[in-house]
């Protein structure tokens, strides 16, 4: 791993680090009824995954707020789902009062597999897909993690780097986290999360108040992805044109500026912004 902060950064940029999950929740769904019933739940399109894919998907309340963000792994005869260690409640907790009479297993099997995330390796690498747009691992514990270390990671000039170079990293990459940049009153569209729903699948739980936000309004609140070269740190206030509209969720600073998720109203979306000293703030131009 790289002595210097810095440089594990630029190695995650550079598409030649990795990061290992820790921590993260891990559950098992089986049974006959595995794949259509979590399709049936889910915001994604579960049952399209041919086994060894993944997406990215929510669990959505009945007023469209997002309860988990996850992601899911299909497997030969089960399905991984994939929890971030900073959301309030479990996904298999929340899953199971919908298991009732369906034919569906939930277990965890964390400490039984290992994960991590290899934001710079290509899908096409047969690796599924586990953390967004990004590729990872999912691997037994111990000497099976060992093994693709020094198989596939190794090919490809692979170097580990820390959770905090990491969670540096997806800010400057503007990758919002649950429980952090948005929690369980956001909708997916305040979390920039429209691409985790598939709206043509049928139905799924929240899908009605999902459609509504898409159809007939907008969500009360956005983020922002911005750069300073005033500070900005997590919690602090930023104004617009004529007052206080928001506030920052995540920050970092590197080579003599701030990079932020900023949360604001609709209104306040396209407006010019300024930090609490006054700095003007600007939006991270994104490619495409």
């Amino acid at each position: 791993m790289p002595d210097d902060i810095e440089e594990q950064i630029e190695t995650l940029h550079d598409g030649r680090g990795f990061v290992r999950l820790v921590g993260w929740r891990v559950v098992r769904v089986a049974g006959h009824d595995a794949v259509g019933w979590l399709h049936d739940l889910l915001t994604a399109d579960i049952a399209s995954l041919a086994p060894g894919e993944a997406c990215h998907s929510l669990l959505l309340g009945p007023t469209g707020r997002i309860r988990a963000d996850l992601h899911v792994v299909r497997r030969d005869d089960d399905v991984v789902l994939l929890q971030s260690p900073d959301q309030p409640d479990d996904i298999g907790d929340l899953l199971e009062p919908f298991t009732l009479s369906s034919d569906v297993i939930l277990e965890p099997l964390t400490g039984d597999v290992e994960m991590l995330a290899i934001p710079g390796v290509a899908a096409d690498a047969g690796i599924p897909t586990l953390i967004g747009p990004n590729v990872g691992i999912l691997a037994p514990s111990g000497r099976g993690l060992d093994a693709v270390m020094g198989g596939v990671l190794s090919d490809r000039d692979q170097r580990e780097v820390s959770a905090e170079a990491a969670e540096r990293w997806r800010i400057e990459m503007g990758i919002p986290r649950m429980g952090v940049d948005f929690d369980t009153t956001s909708l997916p569209a305040e979390a920039g999360l429209d691409e985790t729903i598939a709206y043509d699948k049928g139905c799924f739980l929240g899908q009605e108040s999902v459609a509504r936000v898409r159809n007939l309004g907008h969500p009360p609140t956005v983020l922002r992805h911005v750069r300073s070269d005033g500070v900005l740190r997590a919690g602090d206030l930023v104004a617009g044109p004529n007052d206080v509209i928001g506030s920052v969720t995540s920050a970092t600073a590197r080579r003599g500026g701030w990079t932020a998720l900023v949360r604001v109203p609709w209104a306040g979306r396209t407006v010019d912004l300024t930090t609490a000293g006054g700095r003007p703030v600007r939006d991270v131009p994104h490619a495409g």
